[in-house]
């Protein structure tokens, strides 16, 4: 009786963690399924397939870790809002001391829209604070990244602040879900070192 019931429990991942998957976003629920939160929407999706849990307060953030293509991954939500993402970041990766090429981070991009994916190895900020904040800290650009898209601004009028922080329509969430589950198929393949085919398959 003692065995089965030990048996059920699900598997604690055990070793060194081997990469840091990194969703950014605003800690808050006034924040809540805005676009500048796609980075988080989509992290939780990938957490769940690896069976982690996103509830631990440690490296300025939420954080919780699962198996993701064989692999032991950290999980890591920055509580220290978009614009010093990179202290969060920065934390976890010499805690572990990982390299750049082992921190895959997931973020927002106003220049795609809604559902649309951009997978890249390496790169410039491209105008994105949160990224800006990691590539100042880290002294590297040498991430893989993955970009959710979140539509670009209705006209040029609008204040881009005001952009990203407006909430996603129902059917642009429902795109961004979708794109979710594929940027987790895509996470799977970067964590296994397989980025060339993650690129090839997923970027849309």
């Amino acid at each position: 009786m003692f065995k089965n019931l030990f048996s059920s429990r699900p598997s604690v991942p055990t070793g060194p963690v081997e990469f840091l998957i990194v969703g950014l976003g605003n800690p808050g629920r006034q924040y809540e399924n805005t676009r500048h939160n796609a980075g988080f929407i989509t992290l939780d999706v990938i957490a769940e397939k690896a069976g982690a849990q996103v509830d631990r307060i440690k490296f300025k953030g939420l954080c919780g870790e699962g198996m993701l293509g064989g692999k032991r991954v950290l999980f890591l939500k920055p509580s220290t809002f978009m614009n010093l993402s990179g202290q969060a970041v920065q934390e976890a990766m010499a805690f572990y001391k990982l390299p750049p090429e082992k921190v895959l981070v997931i973020f927002d991009d106003i220049s795609l829209e809604p559902g649309r994916l951009r997978i890249r190895r390496k790169g410039s900020d491209g105008g994105h604070n949160g990224i800006k904040n990691i590539i100042y800290l880290s002294g590297k650009d040498t991430f893989p990244r993955i970009k959710m898209g979140v539509g670009k601004k209705p006209n040029p009028g609008w204040d881009l602040a005001d952009w990203v922080l407006s909430r996603f329509t129902e059917d642009e969430l429902k795109a961004i879900q979708d794109a979710a589950e594929r940027a987790a198929s895509a996470a799977e393949l970067i964590v296994q070192g397989k980025i060339d085919e993650a690129m090839n398959r997923y970027t849309s």
